[in-house]
Formats: C-alpha cells, sequence, structure tokens
C-alpha cells in the first residue's frame, strides 16, 4: 500500500498542482492516506523565495479541508516541512495544539553559522557547519515536535566524498533517532535531483547510501517519502526506497507507527 507524507503545493513557488490533484493521484493509486507537508509559512516571512507568505496560510488550510471533501474516503494529514529554528518551536507547537496540524516534519534546509541562517546546499561543505547541522537535527527530535526529519543526509550535496567526520555525524543522527523514535527519512526527490560528482564518480546527492548504512548500524527507525512536488511525482522513488531500507535492515514505519493514520468509515 502506498502512501507519502512528504508532498508540496503551489503555493511554496518550486512545486505545481494543489492538494485535491495530489489526492486524486492517491486514491486512483488505491492508496488511503497523504500527507500534505509544505513549506511552512512563517510568522515573520522570512526565506519567501521557497514558501508561502504567513498570509496564505488560511488558504493552504482552505485547500487542504477541499481535498478532503473531495475525497473522504482518504486519509489527508495536514501538515508542514518546518526549520529547526528553535525560536520558531512556539510557533510550531500552536500550529499543531491551536490550529490542529496534524503532523510536522523537520528538515535542515538552513542552518545557523555565525549568527545569520545559511542555505544547506551552499554552505554545509565542512566541518564547523557539519556540526551545527548536527546539533540543529538533534534539537528537532529532542523538541517533540516533528514527526520526523526530512533528507537528513542533505550534506551529500556539499561533500563529494564520505569521510570519517560525516561517520560520526551519521552516528550521533542515528543514535538520537533510534534513541527518541523519530525515524529519518528515505527521501526519493533525490534520485530526481541532478547528480552531484562524487570521489567513485556521479551520484544522487541524497540518499546516501553510507548514511543509512550508519542509521542501519544503530537500527534507527526510517519512513520513505517521495516529497512530490508536483503530481506525477507523488509515489516516484517510494519503492527504491523502501528496497534500501530492506537491503539495509532499516526499520520501516508509516503514518500506523507514527500515530498519524486514522480509521476512516467508508461509504
Amino acid at each position: 500500500m502506498y502512501q507519502n507524507l512528504h508532498t508540496h503545493t503551489s503555493l511554496c513557488h518550486h512545486a505545481v498542482g494543489k492538494p485535491v490533484d495530489m489526492a486524486k493521484v492517491a486514491v486512483a493509486a488505491g492508496a488511503t492516506c497523504l500527507g500534505i507537508s509544505d513549506h511552512a509559512a512563517l510568522p515573520d516571512d522570512r526565506w519567501l523565495d521557497v514558501r508561502m507568505e504567513y498570509a496564505q496560510l488560511p488558504l493552504y488550510e482552505q485547500w487542504i479541508e477541499e481535498a478532503r471533501q473531495a475525497y473522504p474516503q482518504l486519509n489527508l494529514l495536514k501538515g508542514f516541512e518546518a526549520e529547526g529554528d528553535p525560536a520558531l518551536f512556539g510557533y510550531y507547537r500552536d500550529l499543531l495544539e491551536g490550529r490542529g496540524f496534524d503532523y510536522l516534519v523537520g528538515a535542515g534546509h538552513y542552518l545557523s553559522l555565525e549568527g545569520q541562517w545559511r542555505s544547506s546546499f551552499s554552505y554545509l561543505q565542512d566541518g564547523p557547519s557539519l556540526k551545527n547541522y548536527v546539533k540543529q537535527l538533534v534539537g528537532m527530535m529532542e523538541s517533540g515536535l516533528f514527526a520526523f526529519i526530512a533528507h537528513p543526509d542533505l550534506f551529500g550535496c556539499g561533500f563529494s566524498a564520505w569521510n570519517a567526520d560525516l561517520a560520526a555525524a551519521s552516528a550521533d543522527i542515528a543514535q538520537v533517532s533510534k534513541a527518541l523514535g523519530v525515524p529519518l527519512e528515505i527521501n526519493g526527490n533525490g534520485w530526481r535531483k541532478l547528480p552531484v560528482s562524487g570521489a567513485e564518480g556521479p551520484r544522487a546527492p541524497y540518499p546516501w547510501v553510507p548514511f543509512w548504512e550508519v542509521c542501519a548500524s544503530h537500527q534507527a527507525p526510517v519512513v520513505v517519502n517521495s516529497d512530490a512536488h508536483r503530481p506525477e511525482e507523488l509515489f516516484h522513488g517510494i519503492e527504491r526506497g523502501r528496497q534500501l531500507a530492506s537491503q539495509l535492515g532499516l526499520p520501516l514505519w508509516d503514518a500506523t507507527d507514527l500515530g498519524l493514520a486514522k480509521t476512516k468509515k467508508m461509504g
């Protein structure tokens, strides 16, 4: 049974479609659970090039409710993919407790360096930035606010070769994931991105297999998602991610394990 808990909408400026478009594909595929988790609207409207304005939050919620009404047989979850700035944790808690969000996805697209938030795609490429990245992911897991951590091996975009620092960082992430029961995401979108030049030739920026081998050694739980940015991508990479988890013996979680799946009466 397919499901995807990492799904974007056109409100983020780099995706196509509305929740109802994604729900249509999900139902046609026989899925019973779909999570919409666009990049979080933020009260200070930072990073607007890749996310909706805060004023569009009600519209986002309206779109999800319209999809729920159109496809009542689908367990359609309302979520956000949110950055790990602790200053935002109070707001995130209000989303969950006050606005009825079903879940949040923790993400490290940005990291704090010398008092400024920098893009992980451009600045996550050395020892100090790697330490900050790990600290940020650990802080998200310890907060109890996030159902899982998206593409934790994002550092594969900035490091060309696996090394001891990456192995140690991966172990730190995996140990906390295992101890707290916060899954790490095998993200299918990485396989759709342009390859990077690695020490052994071109490879996907993520999922990066050495990271998942470390996770397997610690038996950290994982979830597999497509990170869909258009309806036709909704389940792309899901089967490949499951195969990777199976090959390495990683504990595979889904919406039921995360306490997100709800029983719906059919008919």
